[in-house]
């Protein structure tokens, strides 16, 4: 498999392993401890823990999430995985208080690779499709 190919397979693992629970216990095994989450905006203490941060605001505002890749683009060192969320409005999301209304939204992220491990990603979330699903715009 070349190494484009496993970067591919990681990304999807990401999410499927990772992001769906969350499973904060395989950190450590798909991020590397000095890799950024552009999503922390910088304000997050950095490395490894944004990634932790991020994945505790994921369990407290969608509950039981599901992640889906439902295609991915590499090449090099780079992934772009376009994925699909799922969860139940548990806490805040994106400036709404928790509903607990169902909703479903598709992401498209890249994810940059070292070694095996992401380095650095970013997530473009559908937040006004999401917003829509839970009542927040009339």
């Amino acid at each position: 498999m070349s190494e484009t190919e496993r970067n591919k397979e990681i990304a999807r693992r990401f999410y499927a392993e990772l992001v769906t629970g969350p499973a904060p216990e395989l950190l450590e095994e798909f991020v590397a401890h000095d890799a950024v989450d552009e999503t922390a905006g910088g304000v997050g203490p950095g490395g490894i823990e944004d990634f932790r941060n991020h994945l505790t605001w994921i369990k407290e505002s969608a509950g039981d999430v599901k992640a889906t890749v439902t295609d991915a683009v590499a090449e090099g060192d780079r992934v772009v995985a376009f994925w699909r969320i799922e969860g139940t409005h548990r806490g805040d999301l994106f400036g709404l208080p928790a509903t607990g209304k169902p909703f479903a939204g598709h992401s498209i992220s890249t994810l940059t690779f070292r070694d095996g491990k992401v380095v650095r990603y970013a997530v473009l979330p559908d937040r006004l499709g999401i917003i829509q699903q839970l009542g927040g715009l009339a």
